[in-house]
């Protein structure tokens, strides 16, 4: 019993660093996811037709949003190898690889949904419930799609920036500008959407512009913020003064980014694929995931920061060198972060008949989205495992296998699975997500084995 509890449980030391990294991660997550569910409510006491058309854009440009994170975390596996071997230059070289990558994937991104804007949102289009408008959800959601563009821009940027400045330990600073960006989003959310204080009431397009003005306020307070202090991360001084960068460590940080960018991307668009084929049964269904998404994200933070507290301390700690030491305090972190989603899950279960009722929508709505949201809150210590499980494969540059993890499952198992249930079986949609998220079991079995094999145990900066 004793050997068990060293072996899962650490001690107050072990915690106290855990927490260091991780609350600031979860305070900014958590304040941008519930400033989220706060315009996701705004927006849904206005109508659930604009409600579906702000969520079926919000889907399309989370696959953005995930291929940057996947294109600057190939090279943020370097940026905290980097720093636990206290190379500067190295850690300034990948910044500039980052920065090129966000630029280049948002252009892309910004192209594809000018060009292609209402192909992609009539996917989600589906004749249901009677008292909702097809035509009208689409109108809603080009309007709101044409503003959020702008946004997309100052979004890579702040990614590029907070994610360094993580994986050099300062995880203060971009929750930070997460709270400034969440209080200006709220508050002119509040003023745009409903028209206070002598504003035109906006509706959709007042949610668009408030998003984006947060944007450009969290993107401002973070790269003034680490200027002031580039005595400090000298990756900021002198950025663009030397342009060269190795071509070793260009095919380096392509070599392990390309499978993470190339991961974040079909494991998005999956998950996307999945709301497609839910949304076969109606447009109701559309407005049900909504209101379970918004609410399973501010859930959902516990687990994600643990997944970031993983890829730092435990890459931090190969490149140093400490192997044994990282393997140790991976198995911690696993299951600190497992066990505290099962009270989490516990949480939102009882949350779930509750919170619907805030929205102005129909019961149908309401009753899919309490369903939905059982069927996260049981699948929640898993999905925790799993998130972990990635994140402590990616610590040691294994992008080749957590593509294989997380995107080859996705798109051999869980889409066709889904696609066969949405078009050629009856089963009702409450029942379809729930098979489908149940193949996460699968998931769980195939991480415990990868993680418990030491395949990720690589120190990536070492000299040669």
């Amino acid at each position: 019993m004793k050997k068990l509890r060293e072996t899962f449980i650490g001690d107050k030391k072990f915690y106290g660093m855990v927490l260091a990294v991780a609350v600031p991660i979860m305070l900014q997550n958590g304040l941008t996811n519930v400033v989220s569910l706060l315009d996701n409510l705004m927006v849904g006491r206005v109508g659930t037709d604009q409600m579906s058309g702000v969520s079926i854009v919000n889907q399309l440009i989370f696959i953005v949003n995930l291929s940057l994170f996947g294109g600057m975390a190939g090279a943020g596996i370097f940026t905290a190898q980097y720093y636990g071997k206290k190379d500067e230059k190295g850690v300034q070289d990948i910044f500039r690889i980052k920065f090129i990558i966000a630029l280049v994937l948002s252009a892309i991104g910004i192209a594809v949904f000018l060009l292609f804007d209402q192909y992609l949102i009539r996917m989600f289009l589906h004749e249901g419930d009677a008292s909702l408008s097809v035509d009208a959800t689409m109108m809603y959601a080009r309007d709101y799609l044409k503003i959020m563009l702008i946004g997309i821009v100052p979004f890579a940027i702040s990614q590029c920036v907070a994610s360094t400045l993580r994986e050099c330990s300062q995880t203060v600073a971009p929750m930070m500008a997460g709270f400034a960006a969440v209080v200006v989003d709220l508050v002119f959310n509040y003023i745009l959407i409903f028209g206070k204080f002598g504003a035109p009431a906006l509706g959709v397009k007042g949610a668009a512009i408030a998003t984006v003005m947060s944007r450009f306020v969290e993107c401002v307070f973070l790269v003034m913020w680490t200027w002031k202090r580039r005595d400090q991360f000298a990756f900021i001084k002198g950025l663009f003064a030397r342009t060269r960068i190795s071509p070793v460590l260009w095919k380096q940080a392509i070599a392990k980014g390309l499978p993470l960018l190339v991961n974040e991307f079909l494991w998005s668009l999956g998950v996307t694929m999945q709301v497609q084929c839910y949304s076969t049964r109606g447009l109701e269904v559309v407005a049900g995931l909504n209101i379970c998404n918004t609410l399973n994200n501010v859930f959902n933070i516990a687990f994600i920061a643990m997944g970031n507290a993983v890829a730092i301390i435990v890459g931090q700690m190969l490149g140093a060198g400490k192997m044994e030491e990282a393997r140790d305090t991976d198995t911690k972190l696993i299951f600190f972060s497992t066990s505290m989603c099962v009270g989490i899950g516990a949480v939102l279960a009882l949350a779930a008949p509750l919170f619907p009722q805030f929205y102005n929508t129909t019961p149908v709505v309401q009753q899919l989205a309490t369903r939905f949201l059982w069927v996260m809150a049981y699948m929640m210590p898993f999905c925790s495992f799993t998130n972990a499980s990635y994140f402590t494969l990616r610590s040691g540059g294994k992008t080749g296998i957590t593509f294989v993890f997380d995107s080859v499952f996705m798109w051999c198992l869980v889409v066709p699975f889904a696609f066969y249930l949405s078009r050629y079986t009856n089963i009702g949609v409450v029942g379809m997500y729930m098979l489908v998220q149940a193949t996460e079991f699968i998931k769980v079995i195939i991480g415990f084995i990868l993680v418990k094999k030491g395949v990720w145990m690589c120190n990536l900066v070492a000299e040669k």
